[in-house]
């Protein structure tokens, strides 16, 4: 009988144990998730103004952070990673879902700077940068996705979108800027992913450039 108590005891105590650690361990990952918040903000905020290149506006990155969060997408893909600004506002919402981006840039310079701006955000672990051409590595690339945002040549939207949508997980959402008053022959993108019976599509309303929000209902 005294075996079998202390042995109970001893489950006990080991339970206890595991709660504190894991309470700690909780703890730490809030404090440093605190903190890589903290880093993120002061640097869009002081850059907020000084983004070129074809980068995104500050609302539109918040919009897509957003939706990321909102959703927990944890495996997303950017065309067009210009010089970073949407690509830190995506990473910024994966390292709060867990999850890591892959962005692809055609250009040397951008791409360069594009790291640059990543570091000193913080945020170089959750992107896996790609100095290449889109228009073949997006048919490459494996998959799956649950999160797409595309901002590179908008007369090959639909042809982005037709490479990624077999690597689209059903939930996910494949997103498009600059599609409102058919900037750069965008129209016929919108035009053909409005027609598809299994997605669903809206054009974000805060966004002056248009931001298109596909979601897949179903394969």
């Amino acid at each position: 009988m005294r075996v079998s108590i202390f042995h109970h005891l001893v489950r006990i105590a080991c339970s206890i144990i595991l709660v504190i650690s894991a309470i700690s361990v909780q703890g730490q990952t809030d404090k440093s998730q605190q903190a890589l918040d903290d880093r993120v903000k002061k640097f869009l905020e002081a850059n907020r103004y000084n983004w070129h290149d074809m980068n995104v506006p500050y609302q539109d990155g918040q919009v897509l952070h957003d939706l990321i969060v909102k959703n927990g997408y944890t495996s997303a893909l950017e065309i067009g990673t210009s010089t970073g600004h949407s690509t830190i506002w995506i990473a910024w919402a994966l390292s709060k879902t867990g999850g890591k981006l892959v962005t692809i840039d055609i250009n040397e310079g951008r791409y360069n700077t594009a790291l640059a701006n990543l570091a000193k955000a913080g945020l170089t672990s959750y992107v896996d940068a790609r100095l290449a051409d889109a228009h073949q590595l997006v048919k490459q690339l494996k998959g799956p996705f649950d999160f797409v945002f595309s901002d590179a040549d908008k007369n090959w939207y639909t042809q982005y979108f037709k490479d990624v949508d077999p690597k689209l997980k059903v939930g996910g959402c494949f997103t498009a800027h600059n599609v409102r008053n058919n900037f750069g022959g965008t129209k016929e993108f919108v035009d053909y992913v409005k027609k598809l019976d299994n997605y669903e599509t809206t054009i974000d309303k805060s966004s002056r450039a248009g931001i298109s929000i596909s979601y897949k209902k179903s394969n």
